[in-house]
This record gives structure tokens, sequence and C-alpha cells, in this order.
């Protein structure tokens, strides 16, 4: 049997329940894609939460909401994020704060970059998996989005990063979700995106599917975005 991981989202983890058990599979990394404002964050901040939950700390990196955004976002959901910032569950690599001109000073769960510069975005992410992944045999990594790096930098080489960021991941033992702006990159680059994840979802604002996963066939069920978050099929 495959080892899934619930993902925190109301009706997904029934969608995606091919071999009995729903959710994302472990130690795996799911490609979230689709048109801009069809919910790819919010279903990050469903699985980076639920997560934390559950004991499972998480590792995000954020490259279209500085911090105080982001902790904006998910509260606008009930979802408070200080005490998990606290008790260190929670690691923020920060990659658009520094673009603004903020200067937030950097501590072991928040980590400034630049999405000018993917070297030190993978070295940060070096130092931010080595911390998270202490923590808790299991994890979860998040990276949204994928578009706005490629908007700074040569689409080629956020492929190499993002390559590069599924086998750290991966042999640290994590489970992640990435999100992308479909139609943002050249066609070729957004096929060798899917090609090199382990799961592909595209949302449309009414309706989401499964394109591919890991022991689930392809699937798909109408959602829509309420005050608690992304509900599915309900």
């Amino acid at each position: 049997m495959i080892l899934r991981i619930p993902s925190g989202i109301p009706g997904f983890d029934v969608l995606t329940s091919g071999d009995g058990v729903g959710g994302i599979p472990e130690n795996t990394v799911t490609l979230v894609y689709g048109p801009p404002k069809v919910g790819k964050s919010i279903f990050c901040y469903h699985f980076m939460y639920n997560g934390l939950l559950q004991g499972e700390p998480c590792l995000y990196i954020t490259s279209d909401y500085g911090l105080k955004q982001f902790q904006q976002n998910t509260r606008d959901f009930g979802w408070e994020l200080d005490n998990y910032f606290q008790d260190e569950t929670l690691c923020l690599i920060d990659a658009i704060s520094s673009v603004s001109g903020s200067k937030i000073v950097d501590t072991p769960t928040y980590l400034s970059s630049s999405v000018h510069n993917p070297t030190d975005i993978m070295v940060k992410l070096g130092v931010g998996t080595r911390f998270i992944s202490q923590k808790s045999a299991r994890f979860r990594s998040v990276l949204d989005s994928l578009t706005t790096l490629m908007a700074f930098n040569q689409e080629m080489l956020i492929v190499r990063v993002l390559t590069a960021y599924i086998m750290r991941i991966k042999e640290d033992g994590g489970t992640a979700v990435v999100t992308y702006t479909e139609g943002s990159a050249d066609s070729k680059v957004e096929t060798m995106l899917k090609a090199v994840v382990d799961n592909v979802i595209h949302l449309d604002g009414n309706e989401i599917t499964i394109e591919a996963m890991v022991g689930t066939g392809k699937k798909k069920s109408s959602y829509e975005i309420t005050d608690s978050g992304i509900t599915v099929g309900e």
C-alpha cells in the first residue's frame, strides 16, 4: 500500500483514495498549476497547516508574498502561524521581501533571500531543510511559486532549481507541493515541469483535476473557495 499523508483539504483525500487511503503520496513532489487566482496558494496553506497540526514541520519557500502578507493570507482563513514559528516547526524562506527593500533579520525559522538570486535560494534551502528534517522523520515543504522565479530568471535555470529542490526534499524524506501559473512559461518548459514531478494537479477555478498521481488514476471534481479555504466535491 502507498503511504499517503492527509492534505487537510475537505473532500480532496476522498477524491484521491485510489487504493483505499487518500491524500498525497509520501515522499513525492506535487505540481499544482492553473490560471491566476484559482486557489493554488490556498492549496499550499492547507497542506502546510494540516501538517503542522499533526506535528509535521514544514519548510515553506515563498516568492510571491513576504512574511507579513504570508501571515495575513493564512490568518484570513483562521490559521495562526506564530506558535509554529516560535516552536521552530515552521521555517520560511522569503525570496520576495528583499526586492521591495524590506530588511528583516534572519532567524532559525526565517531566512531572507531574493528571486534575483536562485543560487542563494538553494543555499538557504539546504540550511532550512537540515533544520526542519532534524525536527521529525516526516516533514512537508512548499515552493510557492515557480512563476515568480521564472519572471526574474531564465526559465531553464529555474527548471534546474526545481530539479535540485526535488532531489533535496526527497533525500531528506519530505513531501512537497510546488505551484506554477499556467501559460506563464514556454510550453516546452511547462511540459518539463510536469515531467520532473511525481504528481500533477490542475485547478481552473471550478474543477480540480488529478492529471497524474502515484497510485491514483486521473480524477476530477468540482471545488470552491470559501472563508475556510478550499472544499472539494461538496
